[in-house]
């Protein structure tokens, strides 16, 4: 980056920091609690001198410590910016608590706004902390060192680590005053929601924040849209007990093209750090959209690896890409429809099937009774249509989104594939 382009990044990094203190300070103010992350200065604060700038400080310092300690030479010397910065944060949010010191809500219902106030406010400055991409506040930096040691999933280890935050200054407030002090239901409502807010403002904001910080290069999915390929390409999206998998593979047969299945996961294990076992596992999936936002929000803070259906579906849309460019093929499932969809010479095909039809290739193909095929089919439904709503925004199965559904339950697998290949004949031809 250029100079002029890292002083921006740096002056968005601050402004983003300085309305973090802020967010805190009126989440403190509401006195139901502060943020998990300040509630050990907090306590600290009211029993002994220092402020409570002086005390974030101070911890901020301490998971600094606790980074290098963790990391070894992993740690990066760039890291060591964390150090200036927690001192200005600290002062940030003495001098925030000390504009906002008119501020001593008595109603209840006035302390809930206040701290909702200062949830949207702190989701905010965390939104231009993390789009700014310079460096990360000490807290979210030694949730990213434990995961990059222990090798966790950052966003399990982040509630840890709040939840430990928030579970320290409880006994330490039981110590210093023998009752609960500085952790309340505020503690958990911007545990959960500050996150969330950030997520938010990053989605509402995607293209302003795109034009005046441009991502700095990461490795990306191939894009090859815009020149295409010359490769038949045909995609099968399937319902679970249909006979997508048989109708594929016996139309890559016919045409004696490469078929993609189980090798986009052999290929996606090789270029990440998944085991084909937890791919076959976790991809095509998400139970609930919006506990899965709950759980992502802690990503919010600027980790730099993805939840991991997000990662999963990007390393194998990477891998379909890579596959498709080099010959002609057929892929299943995977949201390969939407993958494809800017392909000219791909045909998007949808294979359904009545229940009771489903169930009974459940039934003989995986050994189960008729109920809990029929409980396994309705379950496999429910996690496709929300994987596809969340990372493509469609809705899975709609006829909009495909070139041709077809069912076989009211034609053979032979007369379904043969279909499958005439109409990818003409879709070739025209172009």
């Amino acid at each position: 980056m250029s100079k002029k382009e890292v002083l921006k990044r740096y002056f968005i990094f601050l402004i983003g920091i300085y309305i973090n203190s802020f967010g805190i300070s009126f989440i403190t103010k509401a006195a139901l609690g502060t943020s998990p992350i300040s509630s050990v200065p907090y306590v600290l604060s009211l029993g002994f001198w220092p402020t409570m700038g002086e005390f974030t400080i101070a911890l901020s310092l301490l998971l600094i410590l606790l980074q290098i300690a963790l990391l070894g030479k992993k740690f990066k010397k760039a890291s060591l910016l964390q150090i200036p910065v927690s001192i200005v944060f600290g002062y940030f949010i003495d001098w925030s608590m000390l504009l906002l010191e008119w501020v001593n809500p008595q109603e209840y219902l006035m302390k809930i706004l206040f701290l909702l106030i200062g949830c949207v406010i702190l989701g905010f400055g965390v939104f231009l902390e993390v789009a700014a991409d310079v460096v990360m506040l000490p807290g979210e930096a030694f949730v990213q060192a434990v995961t990059i040691r222990f090798r966790t999933d950052f966003g399990i280890t982040k509630v840890c680590f709040d939840a430990s935050m928030a579970g320290s200054a409880l006994v330490i407030s039981l110590i210093l005053f023998h009752g609960v002090i500085g952790v309340r239901e505020g503690t958990i409502v911007a545990a959960l929601t500050v996150g969330l807010i950030a997520k938010l403002f990053g989605k509402a904001l995607k293209k302003p924040t795109a034009k005046l910080l441009p991502a700095q290069v990461r490795e990306a999915v191939p894009e090859y849209e815009e020149t295409g390929t010359p490769h038949r390409i045909i995609t099968i999206g399937r319902e679970f007990g249909s006979g997508g998998r048989e109708v594929g593979k016996l139309v890559a047969e016919k045409l004696g093209i490469a078929y993609y299945d189980s090798e986009v996961i052999r290929r996606a294990a090789e270029e990440s750090d998944y085991s084909e076992q937890y791919i076959r596992n976790n991809e095509e999936k998400l139970p609930d959209a919006r506990l899965y936002d709950l759980y992502t929000q802690y990503y919010s803070y600027g980790a730099e690896e993805k939840p991991k259906y997000e990662a999963l579906f990007q390393v194998e849309q990477k891998v379909m890409k890579e596959l498709a460019e080099k010959n002609s093929c057929v892929i299943v499932g995977r949201a390969s429809g939407y993958v494809f969809r800017k392909y000219k010479t791909a045909l998007h095909v949808f294979i359904s099937a009545g229940m009771q039809h489903k169930i009974d290739r459940v039934v003989r193909r995986d050994g189960l009774d008729p109920k809990e095929a029929e409980k396994k089919i309705k379950k496999v439904a429910i996690e496709r249509k929300n994987h596809c709503k969340y990372f493509t925004g469609r809705d899975w199965g709609m006829a909009e989104n495909y070139d041709l559904a077809l069912r076989t339950d009211a034609f053979s697998v032979e007369d379904v594939a043969d279909t499958i290949i005439k109409m990818s004949d003409k879709k070739l031809r025209a172009q």
